[in-house]
């Protein structure tokens, strides 16, 4: 049994375990998560979208194995086996090419599937819930035979399918996540939810996927709980009571909960209870990061560096002179939307760090802090509630650890607490 299925059968047993699934690819998030992974020898789940990572490089300009080999480099920098981690592909379907033709979008699923089954990656998301060319809405059938039909790509080509666990279902927000502010959330409805995994069994039992169905670990439903831009929609155990009660009908399953960003620990904790396994978090981790670089840019400011960064203004430029990552997201005044841009929860800012100009704008930030140094008084009030004593002064190791306010919360809620 894999360490997966092994904690997948504790928590339907009735054991609060889970695991994390950290979906970024900001190379100082990743460097957060594997300083904490060396720390605790955690297994770590790190997973890469299909708007992210794709064949044609994807927003990152990376394919999976770029993905791949880029990771397993930061990994053997930071001392952890690439057997510790677990890698996954999130929303793989259609929903890149989704104004396309049908099967011209899903010839391009195949080899979207192809490429990350090939390139190591374990944790395979089917989604191909997404209408295609203009067409109506899927039927329950419909999207099962398509995730059906990428199964099969994807035990055609792993290198060893018996290593790949599944996830299937699709009710949360979009990859990239919401456009508006969401009204109202229901809760997946039980026969939603059987309805997914009886056409599911069906369409895996038509393409003699039976090997395949086994693999299947975990369904996406929605639980009540998502984020807008600047509203945060809390999990209520007793809402998803039928839901999470259901799923102990359906031999070796779990939930898998999206959009899990920003739920305090208490009800992280309480969706893994609830066999909301794997929970997913990405906006948050860059949101960390944007606060840690922020308070860097305010000791910057003090000390009054002679080349400073400026590293606000560099990035307000960027997001003007280039909008498309926000400008579709967000609505209101030019004073709404300059709040919006920079502190939404949706975090649109996360998609500009690797623009060249903000990059070299962070470099700067970085090596001239290093250069000049911070005192202890200026960190505490930039960073706050530090321990005196034990307050780091190097700008690496304070971004680092203001992400890990993240990292390690969602270990505590999953069960796994660093000793």
């Amino acid at each position: 049994m894999s360490p997966v299925h092994d904690l997948i059968a504790r928590n339907r047993n009735g054991e609060a375990i889970g695991l994390p699934c950290f979906c970024t690819a900001n190379e100082h998030v990743l460097r957060a998560v594997l300083a904490y992974a060396k720390q605790t020898g955690f297994p770590t789940v790190i997973e890469a979208t299909c708007n992210q990572v794709n064949q044609y490089g994807g927003y990152t300009g990376m394919t999976a194995s770029d993905f791949m080999a880029w990771l397993s480099g930061m990994a053997a920098e930071a001392g952890v086996p690439m057997d510790q981690l677990i890698l996954g592909g999130d929303h793989l379907g259609p929903n890149v090419w989704k104004d396309e033709p049908l099967e011209t979008a899903m010839e391009k699923s195949r080899e979207l599937v192809k490429s990350y089954v090939q390139a190591g990656f374990k944790k395979i998301h089917l989604d191909t819930s997404m209408a295609c060319g203009g067409e109506p809405n899927p039927t329950f059938a419909q999207i099962a035979e398509r995730a059906a039909d990428l199964c099969a790509v994807a035990e055609a080509h792993a290198p060893n399918p018996e290593e790949l666990f599944y996830i299937i279902g699709t009710e949360v927000p979009i990859p990239g996540g919401e456009t508006e502010e969401p009204d109202a959330l229901d809760v997946t409805s039980v026969d939603r939810f059987r309805d997914t995994i009886q056409t599911h069994r069906d369409a895996w039992a038509a393409k003699g996927l039976d090997a395949a169905w086994s693999r299947i670990v975990s369904v996406v439903t929605q639980p009540g709980v998502d984020f807008g831009h600047t509203s945060i929609y809390p999990f209520v155990p007793e809402k998803a009571r039928p839901l999470s009660d259901a799923i102990l009908d359906e031999d070796g399953l779990t939930f898998e909960a999206h959009s899990t960003d920003y739920q305090s620990t208490d009800a992280l904790a309480n969706l893994v209870r609830t066999h909301f396994f794997f929970l997913k978090v990405g906006p948050e981790l860059t949101f960390r990061f944007r606060e840690a670089v922020w308070a860097l840019a305010t000791i910057e400011e003090q000390l009054n560096i002679d080349e400073a960064s400026n590293i606000r203004s560099v990035i307000g430029a960027q997001m003007d002179d280039n909008p498309g990552y926000w400008r579709n997201y967000y609505s209101g005044t030019d004073a709404e939307l300059s709040i919006l841009r920079t502190y939404s929860y949706s975090d649109r800012i996360r998609y500009y760090w690797t623009d060249p100009k903000i990059a070299t704008a962070l470099n700067g930030l970085i090596s001239g802090l290093k250069e000049h140094g911070m005192p202890e008084t200026l960190v505490s009030q930039a960073f706050m509630g530090l321990e005196f004593g034990n307050m780091p002064t190097d700008p690496d190791a304070l971004i680092e650890s203001h992400i890990q306010r993240c990292v390690g919360r969602y270990f505590e809620a999953a069960g796994m607490t660093a000793g």
